[in-house]
């Protein structure tokens, strides 16, 4: 069963530029990964410091695998710097669909 991600970063004040910088060099990398059916980073038009990704996924378990991998790990790490709160990710299943 499908499964969607969405996650929240609120820029500490200043690393706006830098978490924007980060989550463009991140999503490309997601993309290419099994399982990924699409991943694309956002940025609020009312709030320049809020920042989201939004990606779907086969199923939990490849998710599973991303969360696992290297590299999401070191994005994990690297973002956690630039934020104001604790990381912040949700796993959901779509309830309506067209």
């Amino acid at each position: 069963m499908e499964l969607f991600i969405f996650a929240r970063f609120h820029a500490l004040e200043g690393k706006e530029h830098a978490l924007e910088t980060l989550l463009r060099a991140q999503v490309p990398k997601v993309r290419t990964e099994p399982g990924c059916m699409a991943i694309d980073a956002y940025r609020a038009t009312r709030n320049p410091r809020l920042f989201w990704i939004y990606s779907r996924w086969v199923d939990e378990a490849a998710f599973d695998v991303h969360a696992g991998l290297a590299n999401t790990i070191r994005f994990i790490e690297e973002a956690e710097n630039l934020i104001d709160h604790p990381f912040d990710v949700t796993r959901n299943r779509v309830i309506t669909r067209q």
